[in-house]
């Protein structure tokens, strides 16, 4: 058996030998070979396995590893940050120990169909929304059908910020004078909050007239339409049209304009005081103070279920 284990592992050395003088054919013959991003991640990660002593062995050096990892560095903070230069970039990277020319960042970027500033593009609509968050306002109109194949339009606002809802009406005929007075009666329960406010996003649906947008104008809100045929870019305004269904009225039966307007805003409330939200951390957008005792509150008799410490 002994005698047999000294044969394998004879073998394999054998078996080596042959793999690595293939491999030192081979490069005789593939001057630079041409490596994919799987590559490159592939080596870096067996680079750091493997002893410095054996590094030899590979077919890129621990420059060419260092050189792939400064470019990934300069392609990020690019795509990044819109507004910056090569010589920005080349700023930014000696702060983080990385000595390379300006140049060397433009062809990195060139190679990679990054423009340089300022020809790139501003900043995208998930970075506006993003930046803007805090002085934002959504809205939007979702519809709601009744036992007797009614249907019923709901327009609702909601403070991208805080993702608090406020559903401003509810109407079988949403017209322009009707949709218009709701702005007026928006602005008045907001109050002193409406100074923060300086965005409001919509889409371009005709029942947002003029006269409504004269509304916000007039309070000094930049009102901002959604591009066309683009209904994720008010993504905030639709995750909370798919949470009010999943959650209420896909599971009751509405018969009417009061009915509905009373479901919602018992559901309002839930999801404005008690509701979770991810983007919070977990809390809802007016969080309430905590006590000991956990009682169970029934939410429209039952459907929803409200948990709360006791005093």
């Amino acid at each position: 058996m002994l005698t047999q284990l000294a044969r394998d592992d004879g073998a394999k050395d054998v078996e080596l030998l042959v793999l690595r003088h293939q491999v030192a054919v081979l490069r005789r013959q593939v001057h630079r070979p041409k490596l994919e991003p799987a590559d490159r991640v592939v080596l870096a990660a067996l680079s750091r396995l493997l002893p410095r002593p054996r590094w030899p062995i590979f077919f890129v050096t621990p420059a060419t590893l260092l050189r792939w990892h400064r470019q990934l560095i300069v392609l990020r903070l690019a795509r990044e940050n819109l507004a910056w230069g090569h010589r920005r970039i080349q700023g930014e990277l000696v702060g983080l120990d990385h000595t390379i020319a300006a140049s060397t960042v433009w062809k990195i970027s060139h190679q990679a169909g990054v423009d340089p500033a300022p020809r790139r593009t501003g900043p995208t609509w998930q970075q506006f929304l993003t930046t803007q968050a805090h002085a934002m306002l959504a809205c939007d109109f979702f519809t709601v059908d009744t036992v007797f194949l009614k249907r019923v339009y709901v327009l609702f606002f909601l403070e991208v910020a805080t993702r608090r809802v406020h559903v401003a009406g509810v109407t079988a005929h949403p017209t322009g004078a009707w949709v218009a007075q709701q702005a007026r009666n928006l602005l008045m329960d907001l109050n002193e909050r409406a100074d923060s406010v300086r965005f409001l996003l919509r889409d371009r649906d005709a029942k947002f007239t003029a006269v409504f947008d004269t509304v916000f104008t007039a309070a000094g809100i930049d009102v901002i339409r959604t591009p066309p045929q683009a209904p994720r870019a008010n993504a905030f305004a639709e995750r909370w049209v798919g949470t009010v269904r999943r959650e209420c009225t896909d599971r009751m039966l509405i018969v009417g304009e009061r009915h509905l307007t009373a479901v919602l805003a018992n559901y309002t409330r839930h999801y404005n005081e008690h509701r979770p939200h991810r983007s919070l951390g977990q809390r809802p957008p007016e969080p309430r103070s905590a006590a000991a005792k956990v009682n169970r509150r029934p939410v429209l008799d039952g459907l929803i279920n409200e948990y709360a410490q006791a005093a």
